[in-house]
């Protein structure tokens, strides 16, 4: 079973154009530059259905990909809703909400530095 990052924007009034040539443009360069590109999920925005923008990223199920592929999509969250700021966000993992910061966005700069592989090793060896 996989976890996927969820992310939805909404606002009373639909995207200008302007608004969806930034988020395409946005959600292009994220997605070339994916940790993972071969077998990874990218940015996949489901059609507009009373939200401004709404759509969902599953993350790799191998441990040593998930941080840096969280730490990628979180990032490129990030950076759509600085491109609609007057939208009400909601990301979360699977259930969990993703706190947002002005200053770091949607990114947990302890994470991006994480280890996990190392990490796991380490507590094998002590438990």
């Amino acid at each position: 079973m996989g976890v996927s990052l969820y992310y939805t924007a909404t606002r009373a009034t639909p995207l200008t154009d302007a608004e969806l040539a930034a988020v395409d443009a946005i959600v292009t360069r994220w997605n070339d530059t994916a940790p993972y590109p071969d077998d990874e999920e990218g940015l996949y925005l489901y059609p507009v259905d009373g939200a401004v923008l709404n759509g969902s990223t599953k993350l790799p199920f191998e441990l040593d990909r998930t941080v840096p592929s969280l730490v990628h999509w979180q990032a490129a969250v990030t950076e759509l809703r600085r491109a609609l700021p007057d939208a009400d966000w909601r990301v979360t993992v699977d259930d969990g909400d993703v706190p947002w910061t002005e200053e770091h966005g949607y990114a947990n700069p302890a994470l991006a530095e994480l280890d996990l592989t190392a990490l796991l090793a380490e507590n094998l060896k002590n438990p």
